[in-house]
């Protein structure tokens, strides 16, 4: 059922977060009930922060976004592995995974935190490996911008499928699919409630989608970057080849840095650390892990840039 309330607020049936509309463009669309709110408001000039969306469970009556679980963190950098999107496969892009990870990211999304991604380009090619065999770095990083470009493409895609708000933002100039990164084009992203996926590195060769991925989260006014890995956390070595290892629940920057812990890269570390930006560390492999982690709840390890 519908309702509509003063702010305006939406009631939906148990646990019915996904509704399909239809466009008549587009056709049907799969929409969050929060993202068909801020359409709906947009038409009749209702201001985003007014929209909330109210959850109706027989057990428990009507439940705002007040009483559902608060996300510690207010606005997030999300960095994804181009490994990630392989799922089974052994190199490119997976489309079951790539949705897999949009919907997290979706579930997200909706408890009020402002995201952006950046995701590296490891799946379709690596210029740093080019380059180890003898040919030019500066053109390996260049075509490994390119698969990043790639890769976020595929995730633009799927929230378009949603119906959720994308802008890809690239360092690499490519005009003809995406706009180039500027700051006022950030800030517009930013302040139209769209996610905004971060493509093509720094634009510059030498520098690591981790770096990239800390860079961006600086001028995006992050309060953490979000590492999906293949493990639950920071351990003291690859718990996949050592039983022993250990995993910590909290670290600092400078923990990393002197225990050579190999999470990003050092200068991706020390560019979050001087920026007071928070790290996570998290298993992707957990369906909806990054809100729970969002919400300070799962499991992972979090590199605090002021430790109490």
């Amino acid at each position: 059922m519908v309702s509509w309330f003063k702010k305006p607020a939406m009631s939906v049936e148990p646990d019915a977060f996904l509704v399909r509309v239809f466009d008549r463009k587009r056709g049907w669309q799969n929409r969050t009930a929060q993202n068909l709110l801020i359409s709906v408001g947009k038409r009749y000039g209702v201001p985003r922060d007014n929209v909330v969306p109210v959850v109706y469970r027989e057990e428990e009556g009507f439940q705002g976004r007040d009483s559902m679980a608060k996300p510690v963190f207010n606005r997030i950098l999300y960095k994804i592995s181009g490994e990630a999107l392989m799922g089974g496969q052994g190199f490119g892009i997976d489309p079951q995974m790539v949705s897999h990870i949009v919907d997290d990211i979706v579930e997200a999304r909706d408890l009020g935190v402002s995201m952006a991604l950046v995701v590296g380009g490891g799946n379709i090619f690596r210029g740093v490996a080019l380059a180890s065999k003898g040919s030019d770095r500066v053109t390996g990083d260049h075509m490994g911008m390119l698969a990043i470009v790639m890769n976020a493409l595929s995730l633009r895609m799927e929230f378009d499928k949603r119906g959720v708000g994308c802008t890809v933002l690239s360092g690499l100039a490519v005009p003809q699919v995406c706009e180039s990164f500027t700051q006022r084009g950030m800030i517009a992203a930013r302040d139209r409630g769209d996610i905004i996926i971060f493509a093509g590195g720094t634009g510059s060769p030498y520098f690591t989608s981790d770096t990239g991925a800390a860079l961006r989260a600086s001028e995006f006014g992050a309060d953490a970057i979000l590492k999906g890995t293949q493990v639950d956390g920071v351990y003291s070595a690859d718990p996949k080849k050592d039983p022993n290892a250990v995993r910590y629940d909290e670290l600092s920057h400078d923990d990393l840095l002197e225990k050579k812990l190999a999470i990003m890269d050092a200068s991706a570390v020390a560019l979050a650390r001087d920026n007071a930006i928070d790290l996570v560390v998290f298993s992707l492999h957990q369906k909806g892990e990054l809100a729970r982690v969002i919400a300070g709840q799962g499991t992972f390890t979090r590199v605090l840039s002021t430790q109490g």
